[in-house]
């Protein structure tokens, strides 16, 4: 019911009484025709299926707000409510806004951000001194989805109590806003520092009118990440003609304040019916700040939004799918520029940041990005990184071991500077491993090898347990089943690196830690289980009882969910589980069980459920792939096909889950182009089904690599023989290397399961490497 009413309220928003202004963008917008010798064909633009809505409803937490790939600024509403629905600030079931802030999460479980919230007025307001719940902001206004609007680059939304037309677009380190005063009253604009959600409070602000169109500031605040500091430049497009600035909420004099919650109201002529504004953000200090309005050296609004909407439109353009089905292209699309919105842009124009040791540093020779979600975007969103976005990887390594640097370890989950150490493992590793198979050199990998064993062999998070027992003991530290698993998937990519630099003492030491799984393995009830420091089992066991971060086996889920993350040694797994068929037995039971979840303090991330497979959280994302390990690759077809058709869609309720920056929507890219890297270290993509009948991913050196589905459509959902450049592929996976290279991978579809395709032992995938790695390395 939520879903289909949801549907209806976006359908209406394209209707809004904007209509005839976006129809003038749009055609401003349009590209000319292109004629060839026998046909004249249009460009396609894809920034039209984008619909930044999706994933705003529900659990999906996302901001529909403007900003451009992988952005600094995520300039978008707040509606001021608090709540984990509300983590990036805006839930499209609420009706009204508090203002817009520049700085937001895509998809996280946790809220932080919402730095620098501006809100226009066209009324009396009062200022409160203390703001205890939203309705003490008499700023705020009620809204209607009828008169808002969300495009890539652009948002815009019509405030019906402030009586504000809001427009809304970025650069990558600026904020622009447009607003278009329409009632009696004179125009005012909020600045609200001490604004905050969720987590996040404000502990030091400052703000500074330098003259009647500019202002500078700073917000200094303290939440999930310790300590966070944005720096903003402020250029107005129209006089102030009068302002008030509030230190908690009392009025002081003059034109420079310090404060824990600072708030400014400004006044504008009456005759400023449009009223521009450009922010420019620097994480470092003032000067950088002001640096950033460069990016912007004009006041034609349009012009910067089509600016946006360009830089979209060639980031979308990388992968190019053709389909009759709307609704398809929309959920793919939007699942793309989801993948494109983190990590964001860091370091300011002068190559300066705050760094993990609250320090300024400059960066040399790499662009600095913060907000690493990794215990999420290890999975699939940096393996389609090094597919889509080649010329960022390093980069975002570089950024990685800046953090180690700085910090002493890899980042864990990084935001703004700030080690969170939110969720288990330490998956910068298998980013880093991944990137280097792959190919890429551009940073230190003495270094780097250096960060991941130092990163590995810590004595916090669990890790003394694991080099003292062998095994994390589930009485001497929580989460144990999952914390030991992710170790030693990580383990065993630093035992890769090992072996490639000739490290062989090194190479068997994480190799054996990468075998500890096994230590967790009952082989009487099927699962993997906590198992105390004497070696016995934790009593009593259920595989649906989960426990939310409170004397807890696993992460955010059951023993159901769980056992299976062995990536990098899925055959060991399915030898421990009794062979093929005791394993796609349990593998058919996952899916099959009843849905029910036991226990008093239930994971709320455990969603998107079909049995007991979860896949609104992480953990699951690789399993349904894990059928082609044992010889069934229909199975891996029809379950893939299900999660896509039943857990996706083009409404704001589109997704089962927090969408945590890109790895949601990462799965379904790599899905809906038939393949998965169930082991995101190996260079390997698994094969599953194509959703669309034709794909061409651009790749660089001007290649191409083209997935055509043949017969796809109606029930002809199975895959029946597969070729790779004309040759027949008698293997369920590709190589990353295959990819890179450009060429075409045919699918032929058809109603019935195949049982001859991809069933002998020799073309299932394989979990590790193979044999020769440094040859096979070279050859990438």
């Amino acid at each position: 019911m939520l879903n289909s009413t949801l549907k209806i309220f976006k359908r209406k928003s394209k209707l809004w009484i904007w209509l005839p202004l976006v129809i003038l963008v749009v055609t401003a917008c349009s590209k000319p025709v292109e004629q060839t010798a026998d046909e004249t064909v249009e460009e396609i633009h894809y920034t039209q299926y984008v619909d930044p809505f999706i994933g705003t409803a529900a659990h999906g937490h996302t901001y529909p707000g403007a900003t451009v790939p992988f952005g600094m600024v995520q300039l978008s509403p707040d509606n001021g409510t608090h709540g984990w629905d509300w983590v990036s600030g805006y839930n499209y079931a609420d009706s009204v806004i508090v203002g817009f802030s520049h700085t937001h999460l895509s998809g996280t479980g946790i809220g932080d951000l919402a730095d620098v919230l501006f809100m226009p007025v066209q009324r009396e307001i009062q200022i409160n001194k203390i703001v205890a719940t939203r309705k003490d902001y008499d700023y705020k206004s009620a809204f209607s989805h009828t008169r808002e609007i969300a495009k890539p680059g652009y948002y815009g939304v019509y405030l019906d109590d402030n009586q504000v037309k809001v427009e809304l677009t970025a650069t990558e380190r600026v904020g622009f806003h447009q607003y278009t005063f329409d009632g009696s009253g004179k125009p005012q604009i909020v600045i609200d520092l001490g604004f905050a959600i969720n987590w996040d409070k404000p502990v030091d602000t400052h703000l500074k009118i330098e003259n009647d169109t500019t202002l500078v500031g700073y917000r200094k605040s303290k939440g999930w990440a310790d300590n966070q500091q944005l720096y903003f430049s402020v250029k107005f497009s129209e006089p102030v003609t009068s302002y008030t600035i509030y230190k908690d909420g009392d009025p002081t004099e003059g034109p420079e304040a310090t404060s824990p919650r600072l708030l400014a109201v400004l006044e504008f002529g009456d005759g400023s019916k449009v009223v521009r504004a450009k922010v420019g953000l620097s994480s470092a200090d003032i000067t950088g700040a002001t640096k950033s309005l460069s990016e912007i050296d004009h006041w034609d609004f349009q012009r910067t939004r089509k600016e946006a909407s360009d830089k979209w439109e060639a980031e979308l353009s990388k992968i190019k799918v053709q389909s009759e089905d709307k609704d398809a292209l929309e959920t793919f699309y939007t699942a793309l520029y989801h993948t494109s919105l983190a990590p964001v842009l860091y370091s300011d124009l002068k190559g300066k940041y705050k760094g993990a040791d609250g320090e300024v540093h400059q960066v040399e020779d790499y662009t600095k990005y913060s907000i690493f979600s990794l215990w999420d975007t290890f999975r699939a969103a940096h393996p389609l990184f090094t597919i889509t976005q080649p010329e960022r990887v390093n980069d975002f390594i570089n950024s990685m071991l800046s953090h180690y640097d700085e910090y002493g370890l890899l980042p864990v989950w990084e935001l703004t500077g700030n080690e969170t150490n939110t969720m288990t493992g330490y998956h910068a590793i298998p980013v880093i491993t991944d990137a280097w198979l792959k190919g890429f050199s551009g940073f230190d990998k003495a270094k780097a090898y250096e960060a991941m064993k130092k990163s590995a062999m810590q004595d916090i998070r669990g890790v003394n347990f694991y080099k003292e027992y062998g095994y994390i003991p589930a009485n001497l530290e929580n989460e144990s089943v999952t914390k030991n698993l992710e170790y030693a998937y990580d383990d065993w990519c630093i035992a890769q690196i090992a072996k490639l630099m000739d490290k062989q003492e090194d190479y068997e030491y994480f190799m054996k830690r990468s075998q500890s799984y096994r230590h967790l393995y009952d082989a009487t009830t099927k699962f993997m289980r906590g198992k105390l420091a004497d070696g016995t089992w934790k009593e009593p066991f259920d595989p649906k009882y989960s426990s939310h971060r409170v004397d807890a086996e696993y992460t955010e889920g059951n023993a159901w969910q769980h056992s299976w993350f062995v990536p990098h040694d899925v055959e060991g797994l399915i030898s421990l589980m009794g062979g093929e068929e005791p394993f796609v037995k349990m593998l058919d039971s996952l899916f099959s069980e009843s849905s029910e979840i036991h226990g008093d303090n239930i994971s709320a991330d455990i969603s998107g459920l079909i049995g007991q497979y979860a896949h609104g959280n992480e953990p699951s994302h690789h399993i349904a792939y894990l059928y082609n390990f044992a010889g069934q690759p229909w199975k891996t077809q029809k379950t893939v096909q299900r999660i896509t058709g039943e857990l996706y869609s083009n409404d704001p309720a589109g997704l089962c889950g927090n969408e945590d920056c890109g790895q949601m929507s990462a799965w379904y890219v790599f899905s809906a182009l038939g393949f998965y890297p169930v082991n995101p270290a190996n260079s390997m993509y698994v094969i599953g089904t194509p959703m669309f009948e034709n794909v061409a991913i651009n790749l660089p050196d001007d290649k191409q690599f083209e997935i055509i589905a043949e017969g796809l459509g109606g029930k002809n959902t199975y895959v029946q023989t597969v070729e790779l450049n004309g040759q027949p592929l008698e293997r369920s996976y590709i190589k990353h290397g295959e990819l890179m290279g450009g060429g075409t991978l045919k699918f032929v579809m058809g109603p019935e399961i195949n049982r001859k395709w991809a069933v002998e032992s020799k073309n299932y995938p394989y979990s590790g490497l193979e044999k020769d790695l440094k040859n096979d390395t070279e050859n990438h």
